[in-house]
């Protein structure tokens, strides 16, 4: 098992792979594996989508990304 966790600065659902699967700010259990990560509506943030590799993360340590508010 792998784990992400999300940042974003309003609490929003996350899409990994086009399925919900989480919120932001929340560690997210995942295979191991690249998936396509992206945000729930309303869709006012940046960029549109981060493709990523899920490897050798823990619960103390999962990987973290970041999207941000589009002006």
């Amino acid at each position: 098992m792998e784990y992400l966790l999300v940042h974003f600065p309003r609490d929003r659902r996350v899409l990994v792979d086009d399925e919900l699967n989480g919120r932001t700010e929340v560690l997210i259990e995942l295979e191991a594996g690249t998936h396509t990560i992206a945000l729930g509506p309303p869709y006012n943030f940046t960029p549109a989508f981060k493709k990523i590799r899920l490897v050798d993360t823990t619960a103390l340590t999962p990987r973290e990304i970041d999207f941000d508010l589009a002006e």
